[in-house]
């Protein structure tokens, strides 16, 4: 038997190779979940299912588009019509702008709050309603950062939707209790996706001060936060709700 056999999981922002949102997947799928794996990429949330198909596990994909309301709601229409239920959500899609203040637009701000922001309000808010609908006792994971918890240079629009994640998912949390829906933050550190490789491209000398500083030494692989997702999406986790996970190696006890 697999930890999450059965649960109907959607994980958002599951084309990206390496990514969080791919490895959660995998992770899932693998322990018996039937994932739904969208993105805005089509193709490359098309290619983790079917890499998940391939290894025995059971998985769809569909385009999404976070920030849509209509995305949402067209998301959870076909998962309740053909599954009947969504024990979990993983709320994992996300963009870095990393840009000092003087250098960051208006554009960069608003980009960085609508993906990182707006499309977790949206995705938990269509969760809740699902879930309280056909009595599911649900989890509801929402991706923050390291970058929500202590200041790191260059990331201060991340930073800002990262941190309204935490307090709008602690909030969600009080208000779920008694249907117990369990709504939870992960807070990766420097892990090794492609979302963190770009950003070596766009800063690169703060990426070297950044890896120096793991006190592990050295860059977390993305089955790491996987295994975290995991822990939350199972019943290990019923009693855990309003919590902050933080999976980066040491990096903010620096």
């Amino acid at each position: 038997m697999g930890m999450v056999d059965d649960k109907v999981c959607l994980v958002t922002g599951g084309a990206s190779n390496p990514g969080l949102g791919h490895a959660i997947a995998h992770k899932l799928a693998s322990e018996g979940a039937i994932v739904i794996v969208t993105d805005v990429d089509a193709e490359g949330a098309a290619i983790t299912a079917a890499e998940i198909v391939a290894a025995g596990g059971r998985a769809q994909a569909w385009q999404q588009d976070v920030t849509e309301e209509a995305a949402w709601d067209a998301t959870m229409a076909a998962i309740q019509s053909e599954h009947g239920r969504l024990d979990a959500l993983i709320n994992n899609a996300g963009i870095a702008v990393l840009k000092t203040l003087p250098e960051l637009t208006m554009a960069d701000y608003n980009r960085q709050m609508l993906v990182n922001m707006t499309s977790v309000f949206l995705g938990t808010q269509k969760a809740v309603a699902l879930m309280r609908q056909v009595g599911v006792k649900g989890s509801i994971i929402n991706m923050s950062s390291v970058a929500a918890l202590v200041g790191v240079p260059a990331c201060s629009a991340y930073a800002a939707a990262k941190g309204g994640v935490i307090g709008f998912t602690k909030t969600v949390a009080a208000e779920t209790a008694a249907d117990g829906i369990r709504c939870n933050t992960l807070h990766p550190g420097l892990i090794d996706t492609n979302m963190q490789r770009q950003s070596s491209v766009e800063n690169p000398e703060e990426y070297v001060k950044l890896n120096a500083a793991v006190p592990m030494g050295y860059m977390g692989p993305p089955h790491t936060i996987a295994d975290a997702a995991l822990f939350l999406v199972s019943d290990l986790s019923t009693y855990m709700t309003g919590a902050q996970m933080v999976i980066d190696g040491g990096l903010i006890n620096q």
